[in-house]
């Protein structure tokens, strides 16, 4: 990219991801009331602010994002606030999971109501306490699938409960994301064989 096509694009006239239209599923509304966004799909309600310097309205179908003007603080909302209400869609309409691994001989957990049991290896259980907008099932005795209609909560907590026993870098025990990958570090008999 030369020098004037740089220049350009950091203006704001090109095209950026908050300029999109968001489409609105049938049986999804979309709304902004008191200052706030608000949505409500098949899985539950939510809202998030107006952030300062945008704007929102409904035009075909579709919610459109538009920021007061071209300054480096605006732009940088733009696509954040799009962002956010997307989420919020996909979240009402079709939710968002998060699956959690265990790995370790006796490690194990279990879903009763509201509360996660999970035996990591501690001298006790430990009951986690899921807030009413994330749910979780088991899928077997090792993973854990959390489910809700807010990214962030979902997120938040599949972390919290990561940190309940993150996986060590030796044999690998303890919880993980499903597919992460953890790196492995060779053990002190191991390193004294190399040497």
């Amino acid at each position: 990219m030369v020098w004037a096509e740089r220049s350009f694009a950091r203006s704001g006239e090109v095209s950026r991801v908050g300029k999109y239209p968001l489409p609105i599923p049938d049986g999804t509304t979309v709304a902004l009331d008191g200052g706030q966004v608000r949505v409500e799909g098949k899985n539950g309600k939510l809202a998030t602010p107006l952030l300062e310097g945008m704007s929102f309205k409904l035009e075909d179908g579709s919610a459109i994002i538009e920021r007061a003007d071209d300054s480096r603080g605006n732009r940088a909302r733009h696509g954040l606030m799009r962002r956010l209400v997307a989420n919020m869609i996909e979240g009402a309409t079709t939710g968002f999971t998060r699956r959690l691994e265990i790995h370790g001989v006796g490690y194990r957990a279990s879903v009763s109501g509201n509360t996660v049991n999970l035996s990591l290896g501690f001298s006790h259980p430990i009951e986690f306490e899921l807030p009413d907008s994330v749910t979780a099932k088991m899928d077997g005795q090792t993973t854990i699938v959390l489910a809700s209609a807010d990214k962030h909560a979902v997120g938040e907590i599949a972390a919290r409960i990561r940190r309940l026993r993150p996986p060590e870098p030796y044999k690998g025990k303890g919880i993980r994301y499903e597919g992460e990958e953890v790196r492995r570090k060779a053990g002190k008999a191991a390193a004294t064989a190399a040497g």
